[in-house]
């Protein structure tokens, strides 16, 4: 039997037991109430809760620029059209490139506006 193969079955198997253990723990209301009152466990709670909060605030801020950008609005105006032919749908889509490159441009300025703050 190879040495890695031993390993392996080892690994698991203390994996299985530290897994059993920490379900056992976690069962038991008087160890969870313990837990909760100790300062790390709270001090992570709390680490936890504001990078929740976080990511939260900013996804609410990336949606709302997104939906003020200009390349929405392009797609949106565009999809409202109907084109009448190749042509007309190539240049539709050169029009939305075209925005699409300016919100970009407009955000990286706005970030290094940001850094330099």
């Amino acid at each position: 039997m190879c040495c890695c193969t031993v390993r392996h079955r080892v690994c698991r198997d203390v994996t299985m037991v530290l897994r059993y253990f920490l379900s056992v723990l976690v069962h038991k209301a008087k160890v969870v109430e313990k837990l909760s009152e100790s300062l790390p466990v709270r001090s992570a709670a709390r680490l936890t809760a504001r990078a929740v909060l976080s990511a939260q605030q900013a996804g609410r801020d990336a949606a709302g620029r997104a939906l003020k950008s200009r390349t929405v609005r392009q797609i949106r105006q565009e999809a409202a059209e109907v084109p009448e032919g190749f042509r007309d749908l190539s240049q539709k889509a050169r029009r939305i490139r075209d925005s699409l490159l300016e919100d970009v441009k407009d955000g990286v300025n706005d970030a290094s506006k940001q850094r330099r703050k």
